[in-house]
């Protein structure tokens, strides 16, 4: 991140991306995450998490925390405060639920002038923008990003810190089906976690276990099938439903198997 704000200012270049990572290191995958990609291990059928997404909906308690430690960070047109929905002008004075930095659930307050400000997060599921700018928080670069037609800065609220997760290979016996797939959110907004189970089972019967190119094949099917085909209507999935309009990159990596290809 500060190789990316070094870069900004010598060679005149904006931007930002979220990461995802995995390293293998003495027996063990280490996975990193800072964004909205995501991660899972497919071990004989069953699906392991290896990450979780980091929106402003998983991360709304360090997003109004911080916002309540460093309320100039908000301008004059933010509350760190969140409602069910937008406050209009007519409801001061009424009760409104609301939840604050330290509640999981919600509870009801009197609307006083500065509930009317804009919550810093709006919205729910994909929906769901920080600063109604962004809709992911953790992730690299970013530094010019501001609210639109505005001063506030949405940097101090994204952070670079991955949330690193663990797995030990030594502890299971692998096959050559069982894998680790990285995937962009552009997989993973129009197919869940067990739909891509399910097509890595059915490309990987396809090939011989110790044909290389089965793992190629089937990050290349996870990507043609989520963006989908196109048709009069826009890109389109199997079901009919709208193909992703995202990148899609995807990553198919071997947890066992045999150890020499020919």
């Amino acid at each position: 991140d500060d190789q990316i704000e070094r870069e900004r200012a010598s060679q005149h270049l904006a931007g930002g991306c979220c990461a995802l990572a995995a390293i293998y290191l003495m027996g063990k995958f280490y996975v990193a995450n800072a964004g909205d990609s995501r991660a899972i291990i497919i071990r004989n059928g069953e699906i392991i998490p290896m990450s979780r997404e980091f929106t402003p909906e998983t991360e709304r308690q360090r997003l109004q925390f911080l916002a309540l430690l460093r309320p100039e960070l908000l301008g004059k047109e933010f509350t760190h405060l969140e409602f069910p929905r937008r406050i209009q002008p007519k409801e001061l004075g009424k009760r409104m639920l609301y939840r604050d930095q330290n509640m999981n659930g919600w509870a009801y307050k009197k609307i006083e002038e500065d509930d009317l400000k804009f919550p810093l997060i709006f919205g729910e599921g994909k929906k769901a923008r920080m600063m109604a700018t962004i809709g992911v928080t953790r992730g690299l670069g970013d530094h010019d990003l501001k609210v639109f037609s505005s001063n506030i800065h949405i940097k101090p609220f994204l952070s670079c810190f991955p949330e690193v997760r663990v797995y030990d290979l030594t502890q299971y016996e692998h096959c050559p089906d069982d894998v680790l797939v990285l995937g962009t959110d552009g997989l993973w907004d129009v197919t869940n976690d067990k739909e891509v189970a399910a097509v890595v089972m059915e490309v990987l019967t396809g090939y011989e276990p110790n044909d290389p190119c089965r793992y190629t094949m089937v990050a290349q099917e996870l990507v043609v099938r989520s963006r989908g085909v196109l048709k009069e209507r826009g890109w389109r999935l199997a079901n009919d439903k709208l193909g992703s309009g995202d990148d899609i990159s995807v990553f198919v990596i071997p947890l066992g198997g045999p150890g020499n290809y020919t």
